[in-house]
């Protein structure tokens, strides 16, 4: 006779995976709390600067259109990532998912390449220990001749 019933080792299992699952979804909440309000109050001083009222319902559609915008950014630019082999976002990962607004590229280029402008030191470092690390891989893949 078979015994279907679930071992500790199963309801241990997945009463981690609950946890971090519940875990998760009380960080999403904050964080979609806290976007919320820094859109609302954006919205309000927008309004207020160009002599209007918005609703505070069409505030909160807003706010929770930017909230799923950004969760879908964040998971396009983790797939970019994953695609070219990183395990972290990057600059150009930021640019290819402006691609369909051309204005956006534009200016997220224009930002890449003042950022570049103002931190030239940092990539010549990055250049040379490439470089130091290379000519050591060199050296390890040489056989003596004997």
């Amino acid at each position: 006779m078979l015994n279907n019933s679930p071992t500790m080792e199963d309801l241990d299992g997945g009463m981690a995976s609950e946890v971090e699952r519940e875990e998760e979804e009380s960080v999403t909440h904050l964080l979609r709390d806290r976007f919320r309000l820094c859109t609302i109050s954006i919205a309000e001083a927008e309004a207020k600067q160009c002599g209007m009222e918005v609703s505070q319902p069409i505030i909160t559609c807003i706010s929770d259109l930017a909230f799923k915008f950004a969760e879908q950014l964040s998971k396009d630019l983790e797939l970019f990532a994953q695609h070219a082999g990183r395990k972290s976002v990057n600059m150009e990962d930021v640019i290819l998912s402006a691609h369909r607004n051309d204005h956006l590229t534009t200016l997220l280029r224009s930002f890449c390449n003042d950022l570049k402008a103002r931190e030239p030191n940092l990539e010549r470092k990055r250049k040379k220990n490439s470089r130091k690390e290379g000519r050591a891989a060199q050296g390890l893949l040489r056989t003596p001749d004997t």
